[in-house]
């Protein structure tokens, strides 16, 4: 039994009733492989010293841009034609993001790639890994770009709260900030 064969028969098993694209999972998870083994590889051929601990604050602000740029590039409605090639426009879900549906036509490794950068929590992986190759072959860039995104996402909390506390102040008549014509 040829390689195709056993790849075919180890599909059919793993998902009897639902075609799943194995192969290009495993064409991604070799892409971060190699990824990882190339950043490796600039920071020894760079003489680049990695930390035996990060520091807590480095964990911190990757964290946070972390989300942000996983945010930023799975549901971003200005990042969308980044995805287009592996995803269909569904609606969108507020706050400048869109839901997208992953083509089913086509290569298995269109609809993993498709799966991947529609997933913030997929992509996350992907971009700690990059800022965390950053942080160690070009910090002091990193640190700023990090920084950038952090306040990125701590402005969307802020919008997000400030429009929770205008809802909820223009839905309770008498409440601060409501109706101060009365008061007077």
């Amino acid at each position: 039994m040829g390689l195709r064969e056993r790849a075919g028969r180890l599909r059919r098993a793993y998902a009897p009733h639902e075609q799943r694209p194995l192969g290009g999972y495993l064409l991604s998870m070799t892409t971060y492989g190699g990824v990882t083994a190339a950043i490796a590889g600039l920071a020894r051929v760079t003489g680049r010293p990695i930390p035996d601990r990060p520091a807590a604050s480095d964990v911190v602000l990757l964290s946070i841009a972390t989300h942000k740029l996983s945010r930023l590039l799975a549901k971003d409605a200005v990042t969308s034609p980044l995805r287009a090639p592996f995803t269909r426009y569904d609606r969108p879900i507020g706050s400048g993001e869109v839901m997208e549906q992953v083509r089913d036509s086509g290569s298995g490794t269109r609809h993993a790639i498709g799966e991947l950068l529609s997933c913030p929590f997929c992509l996350a992986v992907w971009v700690a890994t990059g800022l965390t190759g950053g942080l160690v072959l070009a910090p002091r860039l990193t640190r700023l770009v990090a920084t950038a995104l952090t306040a990125v996402a701590a402005s969307d909390f802020l919008q997000m709260g400030y429009a929770a506390a205008q809802q909820a102040a223009e839905g309770h008549p008498g409440r601060p900030g409501h109706d101060y014509g009365d008061a007077a």
